[in-house]
């Protein structure tokens, strides 16, 4: 039986992952610091022989006994809120935390895939998004500290991969959507849910004009997978290129709601990018991967997901301050 690390593994999209490993036959080791995470994200896999879970942080050094096959890097906060809040830890585990973890993989010589973002690209001035675009990014803005962070994340697996012969892969994820997202986060799909859940109007920052592409976690996470397990080193775009506004967006979600709410508008946050889409060409040549789930078919999963949850679950989604953790 195979053995995997996953890091971040409570958060929402590491979550997933422990479930689809768990469902392959791996052994699953979970590792997360709970900053972000939250146990009751995977709380249904600790009866599982095939699963064991260590509270730690991957900014210190990090140990696992015995053999380890792979390894998916994806500790770090995603949400603005959060990183704006904790840019330290946001640039530690990023910097300190992937070190740690390609040191390990050196190690057992294990394959190691790190999560990276579509936020290296920055505002970007090429559309859509390739992996060949270096990015338009502000090192010292606020949102400098998520950028550079997974910027260096890249550039420090590369040097491994070149340096030391590791195995290594890159993913660059997409804004991804799904079950167990915290609501009010800061990203547009929990923000957008967690506003119509409670009757709010919808908060667009900006005129609205700005697009985001949105990505079903069912396809993100298979993209992942058929990524870790192909000859494929260098970073691969995983999202859904169907692009929209974010105008168009909260239209979207007031008519699935079938609320009332009016969509209101405060100034754009600072370096704010103005377009997001990926070219999947790439994922679609070397892993024959594209999404199928359809943005509205994907939207009334969650939101019937989230109508499900009774009140005390559903506070227990909702977004908390982690700064003074």
């Amino acid at each position: 039986m195979k053995k995997i690390l996953i890091t971040g593994a409570a958060g929402f999209l590491g979550s997933h992952l422990c479930d689809r490993f768990i469902a392959e036959g791996f052994d699953v080791v979970g590792m997360d610091n709970l900053i972000t995470g939250d146990l009751n994200n995977i709380s249904h896999l600790f009866p599982l022989s095939n699963f064991e879970f260590h509270h730690h942080d991957v900014t210190k050094f990090v140990h696992v006994s015995g053999k380890l096959d792979y390894i998916l890097h994806f500790a770090s906060p995603a949400s603005p809120i959060d990183y704006l809040k904790i840019p330290i830890k946001t640039l530690k585990v990023g910097s300190l935390g992937t070190l740690n973890l390609l040191g390990l993989a050196k190690e057992k010589g294990a394959r190691i895939l790190v999560a990276s973002t579509s936020e290296v690209y920055g505002d970007p001035l090429v559309h859509p998004q390739n992996e060949e675009y270096f990015g338009n990014v502000n090192p010292i803005g606020p949102r400098g500290v998520y950028d550079e962070a997974k910027r260096f994340m890249e550039s420090i697996t590369m040097a491994y991969h070149r340096h030391h012969g590791l195995d290594t892969r890159i993913v660059r994820i997409f804004n991804t959507y799904g079950s167990r997202m915290r609501l009010n986060d800061g990203r547009v799909v929990p923000a957008f849910m967690g506003q119509a859940l409670r009757g709010e109007d919808l908060t667009v920052f900006g005129d609205g004009s700005q697009s985001r592409s949105f990505c079903y976690i069912d396809d993100q996470v298979e993209g992942i997978y058929r990524l870790l397990f192909s000859d494929y080193t260098d970073p691969v775009n995983i999202g859904n290129p169907h692009e929209t506004t974010i105008k168009e967006f909260a239209e979207e979600i007031i008519a699935l709601t079938g609320t009332k709410q009016k969509v209101i508008y405060k100034p754009l946050p600072q370096d704010d990018p103005t377009q997001r889409q990926p070219d999947i060409t790439k994922a679609k040549e070397i892993l024959g991967w594209e999404p199928k789930v359809h943005r509205a078919e994907g939207l009334k999963i969650v939101y019937d997901y989230f109508k499900s949850l009774s009140p005390e679950e559903l506070q227990k989604k909702e977004h908390r301050d982690f700064s003074t953790k």
